[in-house]
């Protein structure tokens, strides 16, 4: 009896707000629905309980004695619902809890640190749980609201959902120093003779050099004597004059304009990488997760 009453938990709710609006038509008016469903969910109801809750004249609805007593829990299921909606409506409104977000190292290309400030500025509310790491989360099982994803494309998964934030444009640079000492490479053949820094990827694999000019391509295989899964190593070995970087253009922004970083091979380019953002496969996502969805992507963008 419990386990099949429990399935009129709705129909409770809808019987309280008949009482409340006085009648049929005021309150399928107010509940979105059809009258003559009401009114069949209504006598489900009484059957259910195997008592009449309410009395039909041509005027107006009586309420059974019976009905009185029942009421009283219509209308504590019904504040309970309410009190759910309002839970609902404000968590989709107003950012707050726990954001736990995955970023790969390669995102120190990006200098996000305004962003962030940014971000727990706006959304005071929000706790920012960071984990900047090569190891790929499972964001399922390790409760993730999102991840960050540095790849060409991403393989198939229909319990995520990847959504492209934007390309990243890869140069070759090297300081004035290195340049003045090494000389300045004028085709790609001749960065076998220099001191060219290694990225390693999240597999420990050292990141090739595939450089295209039209319809021609060559991949370098970088040579040097370092080698790391961080950009901001590599930048600030490059601003060293260690050797020649293989580095976005926006990380590199101010070396750039103050020209302590110099592109080289102008006429060749390196493939873009990709920039996505995953979360988990729902189509709901809390506030706090489209916050900052919005804001990274702005940050991209710009």
């Amino acid at each position: 009896m419990v386990d099949s009453l429990a399935s009129h938990a709705g129909d409770l709710v809808l019987f309280a707000t008949l009482i409340e609006a006085g009648s049929f038509s005021a309150a399928a008016t107010r509940l979105g629905v059809p009258k003559s469903t009401l009114s069949r969910r209504l006598v489900a109801l009484e059957e259910k309980l195997g008592h009449r809750l309410v009395t039909r004249t041509t005027r107006r609805l009586v309420i059974t004695e019976f009905g009185e007593r029942i009421l009283e829990h219509g209308r504590r299921l019904q504040e309970e619902v309410q009190a759910v909606s309002d839970l609902v409506q404000n968590e989709q409104v107003q950012p707050k809890g726990l954001l736990r977000v995955s970023l790969p190292p390669d995102l120190e290309q990006l200098d996000l640190t305004s962003m962030l400030t940014r971000y727990a500025r706006l959304y005071p509310e929000v706790c920012v749980e960071l984990d900047v790491s090569t190891r790929r989360v499972d964001l399922l099982a390790d409760r993730y609201d999102l991840a960050v994803r540095i790849a060409r494309s991403l393989p198939d998964d229909s319990t995520l959902v990847a959504r492209k934030l934007c390309d990243i444009n890869i140069h070759l640079y090297a300081s004035p120093r290195y340049l003045k000492l090494k000389g300045t490479p004028r085709e790609p053949a001749e960065l076998e003779w220099h001191v060219c820094l290694r990225y390693v990827n999240s597999s420990g694999e050292v990141v090739p050099w595939p450089l295209s000019k039209g319809s021609q391509t060559i991949i370098h295989m970088p040579k040097g004597p370092v080698a790391s899964n961080s950009p901001q190593l590599q930048r600030d070995l490059g601003l060293a004059g260690m050797g020649v970087v293989a580095l976005s253009d926006s990380f590199l922004g101010d070396a750039i304009r103050d020209g302590k970083l110099v592109r080289i091979l102008p006429q060749w380019s390196l493939p873009s990488i990709t920039i996505w953002c995953v979360t988990p496969g729902r189509k709901l996502l809390p506030a706090s997760t489209r916050a900052f969805m919005k804001m990274l992507s702005k940050e991209m963008s710009s």
